[in-house]
């Protein structure tokens, strides 16, 4: 028996279609906007990124990050439900749908991106100088400078001698078990610098103002960014738009409050015209 060409070719199709796994259900997006609220899976210990106020309300830039997520899907940046999560959960967490999103001061890796999907960066990391407003040494150049006089103190860590000394080669390193430690060195003038992350020393010199100042250098750079599943680009592209436009369009003024806040900077509006993403 002759079978016609069109009659095979719908027959490969019908084949192809029973054969095919089903479709997913619908994207992470469709998911949270049925649910009616974001669930965010973050921190609550390390300011200023996520921690207690006094009244117990969490707060932070990375919750302020879930603020901007919530209110491009729903109108209202309050509609958070919290997972308190550890580091080492950050991944887990996503992978097993305990949470629709994690922004938890999370450093964007190689490895890290075989296992979730990273957002656009909100933040750019990196290590800085922290001096004495009327300390002796007014800027990196003078640090630098004074060579081996210079004694940098920094939170213990098996990198931590190396990482000085990619910015102040000879100076002395004084490490510390606990970060409270590392300021009470400058304070006390054991140490003529801090060096630790540049956002942590900006909250610190919000904390105490005019009592510190920048020295204006900074080095080892790192990105931080949300995570999602892997596979649902749906979803990953909308919270990529949610937080581009914080940075770049209509809700920058909460962005750069949120900046303002936290890091002591005020930040230059976006450029009106031609897109600043493509200069």
């Amino acid at each position: 028996m002759t079978i016609s060409f069109r009659t095979a070719v719908m027959s490969l199709a019908v084949a192809g279609l029973l054969s095919t796994p089903a479709l997913a259900d619908g994207s992470k997006l469709d998911e949270v906007l049925a649910r009616g609220h974001l669930v965010l899976g973050t921190g609550s210990t390390n300011a200023p990124w996520h921690f207690k106020s006094a009244d117990d309300k969490l707060q932070g830039f990375d919750v302020d990050m879930g603020h901007i997520i919530a209110k491009a899907l729903f109108g209202d940046p309050e509609k958070i439900e919290y997972v308190n999560q550890s580091s080492d959960a950050r991944i887990p967490n996503i992978t097993t749908d305990k949470v629709d999103i994690t922004c938890q001061f999370m450093t964007v890796t190689g490895e890290r991106a075989q296992q979730v999907a990273f957002t656009i960066p909100y933040y750019r990391e990196g290590v800085g100088l922290m001096l004495k407003a009327d300390g002796k040494y007014a800027d990196y150049a003078a640090l630098k400078a004074a060579g081996s006089s210079v004694t940098i103190s920094v939170l213990q860590n098996v990198y931590a001698e190396a990482m000085v000394h990619a910015a102040l080669p000879e100076a002395t390193v004084d490490q510390y078990d606990s970060v409270d430690l590392i300021y009470q060195a400058l304070e006390s003038g054991r140490a003529d610098a801090v060096a630790t992350d540049q956002s942590s020393l900006a909250w610190y010199m919000t904390q105490n103002p005019g009592r510190y100042k920048d020295a204006g250098y900074g080095w080892n750079p790192q990105t931080y960014a949300c995570a999602v599943k892997r596979g649902d680009q749906d979803w990953l592209n909308f919270v990529n738009t949610a937080l581009h436009e914080a940075m770049t369009g209509v809700e920058f003024d909460f962005y750069a409050k949120s900046f303002k806040t936290w890091f002591g900077k005020d930040l230059t509006p976006p450029q009106i015209g031609f897109p600043v993403e493509f200069k």
